[in-house]
């Protein structure tokens, strides 16, 4: 599976378990909720900066976007 879309799925997946809508944490990560969801659905390349802000809101580590 693509590296992009699996980590749309382990967002979405962690996302879903929290409990948040796609406007919470995208709030929380500071970023737009179409952004979150263009990359939730592998459309979009994350940057280091999203992955890592996204981690943050979704109290994770950053490599567990991405297994």
């Amino acid at each position: 599976m693509d590296v992009v879309v699996r980590f749309g799925k382990n967002v979405r997946a962690l996302r879903e378990q929290a409990g948040f809508s796609q406007e919470e944490l995208a709030f929380r990560a500071g970023m737009k909720r179409t952004y979150l969801s263009d990359l939730e659905r592998g459309t979009r390349n994350p940057s280091v900066r999203a992955l890592g802000r996204l981690a943050v809101a979704l109290e994770v580590a950053p490599a567990r976007l991405l297994e």
